[in-house]
């Protein structure tokens, strides 16, 4: 999308004139929507990243206590939902997207995070949980990562890894907060309240900002048919490295990020602040990795930025799980939490840098349908063997292998090539 394109298209607004002195506001107009939508992305990733999906491992605990599940069973419910929801929309997300812009689409998302939050404060049934982690896994596919990637990467020309950095911080801070503020609403209210509330918490925060955010002008006014790029680029085997390199450094992200609670409030026995202060931390340092990595990305080579943060989610695994001393976790945490930052964030712009913006969205909705499926059945899987072996050692081997293996994957990308 070209900058002038979008001087033609703003100028059609009221007030706003084709000649040279009307450029200033025109300027002017791009610059308020394009902070507008920066705004929206980062709210909308706030809540329906931060809160709905990396706060609610928080709650796995009060479910194994109060109602007798297994930590197989209460990961297997973010697991379920994002193997029945994602393959199927997660498609048709990316090609909407394309089509008609992300505005309805995050509206859509932000509506059904909100829903799916709030519903599991009311449920004692795995088919429940079940629902309502389906419901969430869809207002991922709808209000997350993919619409959010896509409004920004219209919006910014210059300067799009910072813009998607900042983006992105909203889900480290949501992230950050959502320990806190849970702790502070389950001891005022239990667990089940404080999901209810957060529920409407995630509306009142991001729903505003979707509802009042503008779509990017196209180049030439009206989608062009670019079926034929994209059947090109499914092809490629740069678009099979960026698919398996996201899948294993997604998988080991979550698997270790959706156990984490579990482990040390259950194996280790910490208390649910200290729990919380090492939540915090992994997901305060994602904030530095999501602005560092951004920065950095503007500046050098994508490929080797993605390499720099998949080597660390390598590097944090192990301490996290394996080592005694609390200043050696909380130093692991932060080393983990800087690459969980930068995992999510740096596939859009290699993934643009590659294939270029016209087919980014259809080819994000694959790209994160497939880490979705990763996302969803690494926690469930080291949860079951935990409950088989009794330990994490054994899944903390897998998160490694399945990290290195990503790094291999990023390795065998090209380097500022159009493979498509």
């Amino acid at each position: 999308m070209a900058f002038d394109s979008q001087r033609s298209e703003i100028a059609q607004f009221p007030g706003a004139r084709t000649s040279e002195s009307s450029i200033g506001v025109q300027d002017q107009l791009h610059k308020s929507y394009s902070t507008q939508a920066l705004l929206t992305a980062f709210f909308a990733m706030f809540c329906v990243v931060g809160i709905a999906l990396w706060g609610l491992p928080f709650y796995y605990d009060f479910m194994v206590q109060q109602f007798g599940w297994t930590r197989g069973q209460v990961t297997s419910g973010n697991a379920l939902g994002k193997l029945l929801v994602g393959p199927v929309f997660g498609f048709l997300a990316g090609w909407f997207v394309d089509r008609f812009g992300p505005r309805r689409l995050l509206i859509a998302g932000i509506l059904m995070a909100g829903a799916a939050v709030a519903g599991l404060g009311s449920i004692s049934t795995l088919p429940w949980l079940y629902f309502f982690y389906s419901l969430n896994a869809l207002a991922f596919v709808c209000g997350g990562p993919l619409p959010c990637q896509v409004l920004i990467s219209r919006w910014f020309l210059s300067g799009r890894g910072k813009a998607m950095g900042v983006a992105y911080l909203g889900i480290g801070f949501g992230g950050a907060a959502a320990p806190w503020i849970s702790t502070f609403l389950v001891r005022q209210f239990g667990w089940q309240v404080a999901l209810r509330m957060l529920g409407g918490l995630i509306l009142l925060v991001a729903l505003p900002f979707a509802l009042m955010v503008k779509e990017a002008p196209t180049e030439d006014g009206a989608p062009a048919d670019t079926s034929a790029d994209v059947k090109r680029a499914f092809k490629t085997m740069p678009f099979a490295l960026l698919v398996l390199g996201s899948m294993c450094s997604i998988a080991a992200v979550s698997g270790t990020q959706q156990n984490l609670k579990l482990f040390l409030s259950l194996d280790r026995h910490y208390t649910q602040g200290e729990a919380a202060r090492i939540i915090s931390l992994v997901l305060v340092f994602s904030i530095v990795g999501r602005v560092l990595m951004g920065w950095l990305a503007d500046r050098f080579s994508k490929k080797y930025i993605m390499l720099l943060i998949y080597l660390l989610v390598v590097v944090g695994i192990p301490f996290i799980f394996l080592a005694r001393q609390s200043l050696v976790i909380a130093a692991a945490a932060a080393l983990f939490g800087i690459g969980l930052g930068g995992d999510y964030l740096i596939l859009p712009l290699m993934t643009a840098e590659i294939f270029g913006l016209n087919i980014l969205g259809r080819l994000m909705g694959v790209v994160l349908t497939a880490g979705g499926v990763a996302e969803a059945v690494s926690p469930w899987l080291i949860g079951r063997l935990r409950d088989a072996t009794g330990s994490y050692v054994e899944g903390c081997l897998l998160l490694i292998g399945l990290a290195l293996l990503g790094v291999g994957a990023v390795l065998a990308l090209p380097k500022h090539e159009k493979a498509a």
